[in-house]
């Protein structure tokens, strides 16, 4: 490992001051601009009172920089997975300060700053990250830099070794670095290996066919990002200049692998593991099917059905037990078989929700499923949310909703309890997704509140917001609006600008007004609606605009009442 430096010295290390670290629009940061950086994000942290900041930057290089100096100060960053107001409100109560780009927060010294001249200490340097649990609110998790190190020599020995061949790698992420999947592959391996990470994030999956490359490229990206990679699109630049395709954040459906790998040439390699213990396995479905192989240095038993590890990647040298039901298979692998906590109680019988949806995925008629439990009438049923396959689509647009949904609650019949049947159904195009790549237990059940499209978010800033929803031809929307011609209604469309509003913002506050309301066009059935939101916290005012592909459908303004109100 002859370019490795230590996490501890990245930046107090002697030399290598043309060492790359970063691409911005075409121009390459080496390690002499990195390290000054850091000096004056260490200078605006040793001014400041009190130990816990949180941090966030959308930049990666400077989000880095930042990190460091914060570090190099005493400091433990919060590191938040995103900067919207009710995020940062949580911050609040734990943090002593805010740094980067959120409101309100410091930003770096002006003018000169000396680099730090010693490294840093493994066990004392911490930083604190959230969990993106599927439900509830997220949870503060304590990394030191003991474990963050053992991580990225554990892919480096198991992965690395092979993508650092190439001395010019550059490292692309559709992930945000203020997760830890994207902190340890995208930051913190590229800053060890002495290569260079793209400071654009790929948000869009037609961007990976234009970015990627002609350098020979790494890509550490998500299964959001490999299911929805499109047809009809030239693939040839990616495919010549990948060298590897990382993802994590759950397992990546067979087909969608295989598609991925017709679209990139590689096969993704798939990483699985939490927030809480890191790394465990690891597989490529074109050669491990559904075995996980364990990752070197982890120790993995089977504890009552559950998954138990041990590995240089938890805080301690005990067992931690996993809440995954695995079987074990030849070879020192395991399959995964679900989530134990993820067993309700339907009519006083126990009912795995996992097990459903694994069935439901194995109908030719469903690309993907998730099952929740529902209140109906005084008590719980099962609700699914399918993605069809195109067959199902085919037989959801000739036979209609109901046909479509007795189809696969026969299917489910020689496997399902009756009364384990789902008695609710929503059809997508795409599972919601948050921008972590993750689909959550509250976003499946607002799909029951009240008939609202899924809504997939594109980008959420601060003031500025992108979604876009698929509106169905069977969305209870168009009852009645009009018999043999419907459209939809325009107080319903504005019904979810206001909702996609309330959930891109964390707004709570009541709706005072509304200017300039114009409905240019017609909404019709199967329409993808793309919808642009941008809010002004001044004025409290929040304008929307709702286009197609057949162009803008809506424009309002909407004035909310102060927060105190």
């Amino acid at each position: 490992m002859s370019d490795w430096l230590a996490l501890t010295e990245v930046a107090s290390g002697p030399g290598q001051a043309g060492r790359p670290i970063a691409w911005r629009n075409g121009v390459r940061l080496d390690r002499a601009a990195f390290m000054h950086r850091i000096g004056l994000w260490q200078t605006a942290f040793a001014a400041q009172a009190g130990t816990r900041w949180a941090l966030y930057i959308e930049d990666p290089f400077e989000f880095a920089a930042a990190l460091y100096g914060a570090w190099h100060s005493g400091k433990t960053p919060y590191l938040p997975g995103d900067a919207l107001p009710a995020t940062v409100d949580r911050l609040r109560g734990l943090v002593d300060g805010m740094a980067g780009d959120l409101h309100g927060a410091i930003t770096p010294a002006d003018g000169a700053a000396a680099p730090p001249t010693q490294a840093l200490d493994r066990d004392s340097t911490r930083l604190v990250m959230f969990t993106s649990g599927s439900s509830g609110e997220p949870a503060a998790l304590d990394k030191t830099l003991r474990q963050l190190d053992a991580e990225i020599h554990t892919q480096h020995a198991l992965l690395g070794t092979q993508w650092a061949r190439d001395a010019d790698l550059c490292v692309h992420a559709t992930v945000s670095h203020q997760h830890i999947y994207g902190l340890l592959f995208f930051v913190l391996w590229p800053l060890a290996a002495g290569r260079a990470f793209a400071t654009h994030r790929l948000v869009y999956t037609e961007e990976l066919a234009n970015r990627l490359g002609p350098a020979p490229t790494l890509l550490i990206t998500s299964p959001a990002h490999l299911a929805r990679l499109p047809e009809g699109i030239d693939w040839s630049l990616a495919r010549r200049s990948l060298r590897a395709v990382v993802s994590a954040g759950g397992p990546l459906p067979p087909a969608a692998s295989v598609h991925a790998a017709q679209c990139l040439g590689l096969t993704p390699i798939e990483l699985f593991g939490s927030s809480e213990t890191g790394g465990i396995a690891w597989r490529q479905y074109g050669i491990h099917g559904d075995h996980w192989q364990p990752m070197p240095g982890v120790e993995w038993r089977i504890e009552d059905g559950l998954l138990a590890v041990r590995s240089p990647h938890l805080p301690d040298s005990g067992w931690h037990v996993t809440s995954d039901r695995v079987r074990a298979e030849d070879g020192n692998g395991f399959v995964l078989l679900g989530r134990a906590d993820r067993i309700v109680k339907i009519e006083e019988k126990r009912v795995s929700l996992s097990a459903i949806e694994r069935r439901l995925a194995e109908s030719p008629l469903i690309a993907d499923a998730r099952v929740l439990a529902v209140a109906i009438g005084d008590g719980l049923r099962l609700a699914a949310v399918v993605v069809p396959s195109e067959s199902g689509r085919a037989l959801l647009a000739a036979q209609g909703r109901r046909a479509f949904n007795e189809t696969l609650r026969a299917w489910l019949s020689g496997t399902v309890e009756r009364v384990a049947l789902p008695r609710r159904w929503r059809h997508v195009e795409a599972l919601p997704l948050n921008l972590l790549g993750k689909t959550t237990e509250a976003a499946l059940a607002a799909l029951f509140d009240d008939g609202m499209p899924a809504i997939r978010w594109l980008e959420r800033g601060e003031h500025e917001a992108r979604a876009e929803f698929q509106i169905d031809a069977g969305d209870a929307a168009f009852e009645g609006h009009f018999p043999g011609a419907a459209i939809l209604p325009g107080v319903t469309l504005l019904d979810w600008a206001i909702r996609c509003t309330r959930e891109g913002f964390a707004l709570a506050a009541p709706v005072t007004g509304i200017e300039a309301l114009k409905f240019q066009r017609p909404v019709l059935p199967g329409t993808r609606v793309g919808i642009a939101l941008q809010w002004r916290p001044a004025t409290l005012t929040l304008t929307f605009r709702c286009t197609s592909a057949a162009g803008v459908h809506a424009s309002d303004r909407v004035l909310f009442a102060p927060p105190d109100a």
